[in-house]
C-alpha cells in the first residue's frame, strides 16, 4: 500500500516536531515516522530531558544539604544514583504525553518503525509487527534522526563497569569515583553532576582547553571551579586502551598515564543516525562520523530532501534542532527561509553552575580587529545571588567601543540558561536599539539576577575614554 504526503518527516525530537509542526501550519499534508515506541527521539529519552531532571535532583539535594539552616536541624541527604534518576522518568512521561497530543490535534499521522529510502522520494517503513508501509512525498523530505554516543570499537561498551551518555542513566548504584573521557559538553556536565554527588572525578581532555568554542575567560572560570571543586582535570590525553575488571576500571593513556575508577563514562564524540536509511540508494554518503552534508538552506544534494539536528553534526542542541526543522519545513514549501532564525542561537551548559553564551568570543572580536570593550558584573556582588548563596559566577558583555552595539553575551553561573535570553532581545533588534544604553537606563527589579546587565553595562561604559 502507497500512502502519498506532501511532506515527509524521518524523527520525532525536536528536529522533526518542528520541521512536522512548521509543515502542518502551512497547511500540507505531514506524516512522521519513528521507529521507537514512543515520540520524542533520543532528546527526551536519553539525554536533555533525562540529563537535565537528574542534574536538577542533584541539584536540591546537594542545596539541603548546604543550606545552613538544614545544616543546624540536623538535616543529610544521601539518595543514591538511582532514585536520583527516579525524577526523569515522571518528566519524561509527561514530555511524550504533551508531545503526543501536538501530533493528534494537527492531525499528524504518526508512524512507528524503521524507515530507509527506496527512491529519492518514497519511504518503506518496516514495522515492529513484521508489516510495512510505503510513503511517497509530493513535495519533499526532511531527515531529523539525531545522534548517539560514539562508541570505538576497542572499547568494551557490554561491560558493567563502561558506560556511555545514554547507559549512564541506568547505574544502579552510586559509584565512589568516576572517570569521564571527553570533556565536551556532556562530559563536563557529567563531571560536575558526579561531583556533587561526592565522587571522585578525573575528567580527561582530549584538546588544549575545556569547551573550546566558549569564551576564553568563561572556559578559565569553569576549569578554576571545578578543580576548586576536586576534579582532576587531565587536557591534551587520549586514551590508549581500557581494562575493564570486576572491581574497577583501568583507562591506559598514550602518555604513559594509567587511571583507576569505579566506573569509566564514555563521553567522547557523538554518530549521526544516518546508517540503515538507505542513502546509498539516493546517492547519499555521509561522512565518518554518520553525519549529512546539506547546504546553508539544509539541502542535501537533492533539493527535496533536507537534513536537521544531531544527524548534521553540531552544534548538537535541542534548541538549535527544533528552528532547524522550522527553516527547513518553510524553505522546503516555500522557496525561502529567514536566515536569522538558525544564525544566532545561544548555548546553553548545563554544568554547575551554568554558562550560556551568545555572539562572538574575545578571541574572535581580537582575530577580526573589532574596537571592543567589556562590561562585567559579578554574581558575588549581586543581593539576589547573595540571599541565595548562589554567588559563584558572573555575567560578560562585550560591545563596540563606538557603537555601543551588543557583540557578545557571555555567562556563567546559576540560571545562565535564562538570564542570557534578556541579552539576547537587546541583541537581536536592529540598529540604535542593540545598545548597551538599554541597560543603563533600564530599571529592573531589585534584588534579581536581571540587575547584572545594568552593572555590567555601566562596568564596561565607565571602561570608555
Amino acid at each position: 500500500m502507497l500512502s502519498e504526503y506532501d511532506v515527509i518527516v524521518i524523527g520525532t525530537g525536536p528536529g522533526g516536531e518542528g520541521a512536522a509542526m512548521q509543515a502542518v501550519k502551512q497547511g500540507k499534508s505531514v506524516a512522521v515516522v519513528e521507529r521507537f515506541g514512543q515520540i520524542g527521539g533520543g532528546c527526551t529519552h536519553w539525554a536533555t530531558i533525562p540529563s537535565k531532571a537528574l542534574r536538577y535532583s542533584i541539584f536540591r539535594m546537594t542545596e539541603a544539604n548546604q543550606n545552613p539552616l538544614f545544616r543546624a536541624a540536623g538535616v543529610s541527604l544521601k539518595l543514591p544514583f538511582p532514585d536520583l534518576c527516579k525524577s526523569a522518568n515522571r518528566v519524561i512521561e509527561q514530555q511524550v504525553n504533551m508531545r503526543r497530543g501536538f501530533y493528534d490535534r494537527n492531525r499528524i499521522d504518526v508512524l512507528h518503525g524503521h524507515a530507509r529510502f527506496s527512491d529519492p522520494w518514497t519511504i518503506e517503513v518496516d514495522e515492529e509487527n513484521g508489516g510495512a508501509q510505503r510513503l511517497k512525498a509530493r513535495q519533499g523530505i526532511i531527515i531529523a534522526t539525531g545522534s548517539r554516543p560514539y562508541r570505538p570499537p576497542d572499547v568494551d561498551f557490554n561491560h558493567p563497569r563502561i558506560f556511555d551518555s545514554d547507559t549512564i542513566l541506568n547505574l544502579q548504584y552510586t559509584p565512589q569515583s568516576v572517570t569521564v573521557y571527553g570533556a565536551g559538553v556532556v562530559g563536563c556536565e557529567y563531571t560536575s553532576m558526579f561531583r556533587n554527588l561526592e565522587c571522585k572525578v578525573n575528567l580527561i581532555n582530549t584538546r588544549e582547553r575545556l569547551l573550546e568554542f566558549l569564551d576564553d575567560e568563561i572556559t578559565d572560570a569553569l576549569s578554576y571551579h571545578l578543580r576548586e571543586r576536586g576534579v582532576l582535570i587531565r587536557h591534551n590525553e587520549s586514551f590508549d586502551h581500557i581494562e575493564p575488571c570486576d572491581d574497577c576500571v583501568l583507562l591506559s593513556l598514550k602518555s604513559g598515564k594509567q587511571i583507576k575508577s569505579d566506573i569509566l563514562l564514555w563521553a567522547n564524540g557523538r554518530t549521526g543516525n544516518s546508517d540503515n536509511l538507505g542513502l546509498s540508494a539516493i546517492g547519499l554518503v555521509p561522512n565518518q562520523r554518520g553525519h549529512i552534508e546539506i547546504n546553508d538552506t539544509f539541502q542535501t544534494i537533492h533539493p527535496h530532501i533536507y537534513a536537521v539536528g544531531d544527524v548534521i553534526g553540531g552544534p548538537s542542541l535541542a534548541s538549535a534542532a527544533y528552528v532547524q526543522g522550522r527553516f527547513a519545513a518553510t524553505h522546503l514549501i516555500t522557496g525561502h527561509g529567514d536566515h536569522a532564525l538558525v544564525r544566532d542561537i545561544p548555548t546553553g551548559i548545563y554544568t554547575s553552575p551554568e554558562i550560556s553564551s551568545l555572539g562572538r568570543t574575545e578571541r574572535e572580536l581580537t582575530a577580526q580587529k573589532v574596537p571592543y570593550e567589556i562590561g562585567h558584573s559579578l554574581f558575588k556582588s549581586l543581593a539576589r545571588a547573595q540571599i541565595t548563596g548562589q554567588t559563584v559566577g558572573m555575567l560578560k558583555l562585550l560591545f563596540h567601543r563606538e557603537t555601543l552595539q551588543l557583540l557578545g553575551i557571555h555567562c556563567f553561573g546559576a540560571n545562565a540558561s535564562e538570564i542570557i535570553h534578556i541579552g539576547q532581545a537587546i541583541m537581536s533588534q536592529a540598529g540604535e536599539a542593540n545598545s548597551l544604553l538599554y541597560f543603563i537606563n533600564t530599571t529592573f527589579n531589585y534584588p534579581t539576577m536581571a540587575e547584572a546587565y545594568r552593572v555590567a553595562a555601566l562596568n564596561g561604559y565607565n571602561r570608555l575614554p
